[in-house]
């Protein structure tokens, strides 16, 4: 089957388990703590994102050289996928940030001008999620990453 022989499909899709198992980690040597959930949540760093489509933009210059039209398809698929997440992902995560804020806000001020009793969980709102995108040094470090596994992968392995 030509899927399971497709090298930059597989060198960019290791690069995302790597980027994502590799948060833990530097999460608890930040932290000191260990959240497992840091595997399938967005943000962070490194970014996984940054990671796959540089890894994969390597590869495919391994593969078809840097004078290729698909090396220019992909190193613009990268270029505008590491600026979303730096941009445009980063001030969601912001203004989330700000908006779960003013929403706390509002509970309080609503609990002290009346006493409302609380209802248990149906009243309880999800909090937007802030860590939607990345700081420019996590793109970088997403970015690097998946270029050096690419390179370690295609000197080693392919």
């Amino acid at each position: 089957m030509a899927l399971f022989q497709n090298a930059p499909l597989w060198v960019a899709v290791f690069s995302i388990f790597f980027a994502q198992f590799v948060k833990i980690p530097i999460h608890y040597l930040a932290t000191r703590k260990v959240d497992w959930r840091l595997f399938t949540s967005t943000g962070g760093m490194p970014s996984s994102h940054s990671a796959a489509v540089s890894s994969l933009t390597t590869a495919i210059g391994f593969e078809h050289g840097l004078d290729s039209t698909i090396f220019a398809v992909s190193a613009v698929f990268a270029i505008i996928v590491m600026f979303d997440a730096s941009g445009v992902r980063f001030q969601a995560g912001q203004q989330a940030v700000v908006i779960n804020q003013m929403r706390t806000d509002f509970r309080n001020f609503i609990q002290t001008t009346r006493e409302w009793p609380q209802k248990d969980e149906q009243q309880k709102i999800e909090e937007l999620k802030t860590l939607l995108g990345h700081k420019p040094s996590e793109v970088y470090a997403g970015a690097l990453t998946g270029i050096v596994l690419s390179v370690i992968l295609y000197a080693f392995l392919l």
